[in-house]
């Protein structure tokens, strides 16, 4: 039912503001005018003026936004707001275009909590969307899935509506909503979408790389900061840190890639793990910018996980007698050289930055953790204790801190398709804090995807958006 307000049932300021906001419904146009003011929508409270309507279960809202004049502040912001009340450290979800073109999903998970975004790769789109399906909210812009998701479950009833904030508490500033659109989310056949994106480790902002209707899996990020690798299809692709399409990088016969792949500390040698020959994976080396794989490892299964500092020595997980055990190698070939004896499986190992440890996972104590030993295989050590399972340890380039995929409780292995979170150990303090929640798993980071400068981290997020 339309009111004086269109599809909305009122509207107010949410947080202290020195300016009163207005909103304007012209019957006519189909256009809402508002204005708003407020010191920003950001960290643990909002101050913005909001025109909403109470809503249960699974919906989306659109429009096409346009902030008017030039503006005081470029970040003065515009966009859909989803939002558990109308406290000003309530959580929420949002999709915002800011006055610079920045289009971001920005959220709160819990009230009083922090507020986290992803970046989506357009700038400036005419239109955007929020969608809540299930307990996923997603972004998209001009019609497409952008790549930027996050898990909140509202307690219903919920507010959905439009928003603005000047992100200056002294001024106002006047946003025109345009063919505003309530609806439903897509109901059908779903498709697997892939999504790399950057996390900028002091801050915990995200930002979308690449978003694909693809499956594709464990970016690695090159030593010269030019460009990622990532596995899709059987093939290894880089993608250039400007953007641009991505290429793929000649493996020769080996078609077979999984995601345990990487490049030694020169940027001149590509490590893959492939099993275009007999099924089984088996470790090559060739150089980076493509040629014939050559193999290193005979014996199969053997995954390739890390490279030591100088170059000269491969770590790796390997089947061997029936077990999953952890080995080392000359990047040459030669002998295998076994470093753990354990039933069960242990994995993912990778050399510190100073060559003296190698850190894995094990699930020797009944849960899969974190160890470190020496490379020679004495002083095991566990990492973490917690009751989660964690998976693939990766060391900053810098050696202080590590990041793991973390798996909830009741999961085995490491499969697709799971709620996980991304989390990072100070080496020197040990403490350990959540980076980012997310639907991933198998193939988000099963290998360093460390940028070079230890300041930002790579991994890929999945969901399944309805096609039809």
């Amino acid at each position: 039912m339309e009111t004086s307000l269109g599809i909305f049932e009122d509207h107010g300021d949410i947080g202290n503001v020195v300016h009163s906001g207005e909103a304007h419904f012209d019957s006519n146009t189909g256009c809402y005018t508002i204005t708003g003011s407020g010191m920003n929508m950001w960290s643990v409270r909002d101050a913005f003026h909001y025109l909403w309507h109470e809503a249960s279960g699974e919906l989306s809202l659109s429009a096409d936004i346009s902030l008017v004049g030039i503006g005081v502040e470029p970040h003065r912001k515009a966009g859909i707001v989803f939002r558990q009340s109308l406290n000003a450290e309530s959580a929420y979800v949002s999709a915002v275009v800011h006055g610079d073109g920045l289009t971001s999903l920005q959220f709160r998970l819990t009230r009083g909590g922090p507020t986290q975004e992803v970046q989506a790769a357009v700038a400036a789109p005419k239109t955007i969307k929020l969608e809540k399906q299930g307990k996923y909210i997603r972004l998209y812009t001009d019609g497409a899935f952008s790549g930027a998701a996050v898990a909140l479950e509202f307690t219903e009833p919920f507010y959905v509506g439009l928003a603005v904030c000047s992100h200056n508490a002294d001024v106002s500033e006047t946003a025109i909503f345009s063919n505003v659109e309530r609806g439903l989310p897509a109901d059908g056949p779903t498709a697997l979408f892939s999504t790399l994106e950057t996390i900028t480790i002091a801050s915990t902002d995200r930002k979308v790389r690449l978003c694909q209707k693809a499956h594709f899996e464990a970016p690695n990020w090159l030593p010269d900061n030019s460009a990622w690798l990532y596995n899709a299809g059987g093939l290894i692709y880089k993608l250039a840190l400007t953007g641009g399409n991505p290429e793929q990088i000649d493996t020769g016969f080996a078609t077979h890639c999984n995601n345990d792949h990487g490049v030694t500390f020169d940027g001149q040698t590509l490590i893959i793990s492939d099993q275009s020959q007999n099924g089984k994976s088996q470790i090559y080396t060739l150089p980076i910018t493509g040629g014939t794989p050559r193999l290193i490892t005979p014996n199969a299964p053997s995954y390739w996980h890390g490279v030591s500092p100088d170059g000269q020595t491969l770590a790796y997980c390997a089947q061997r007698g029936g077990q999953f055990d952890i080995f080392t190698i000359p990047i040459t070939g030669g002998d295998e050289t076994q470093l753990t004896n354990c039933p069960g499986l242990d994995d993912g190992p990778e050399f510190s930055p100073d060559g003296m440890s190698l850190y894995f996972n094990s699930e020797r104590t009944g849960r899969m953790q974190i160890w470190r030993m020496n490379t020679d295989g004495s002083e095991q050590v566990q990492l973490t204790f917690d009751e989660r399972n964690n998976w693939f340890p990766h060391l900053s380039p810098n050696g202080k801190k590590l990041v793991y995929l973390s798996y909830e409780p009741d999961v085995t292995g490491h499969p697709a398709g799971k709620d996980i979170e991304l989390r990072l150990m100070d080496l020197e303090t040990q403490n350990i804090t959540t980076l980012a929640c997310f639907y991933g798993g198998q193939g988000t980071i099963n290998v360093n995807s460390w940028s070079p400068d230890s300041r930002q981290l790579a991994f890929v997020t999945y969901q399944y958006i309805p096609t039809t």
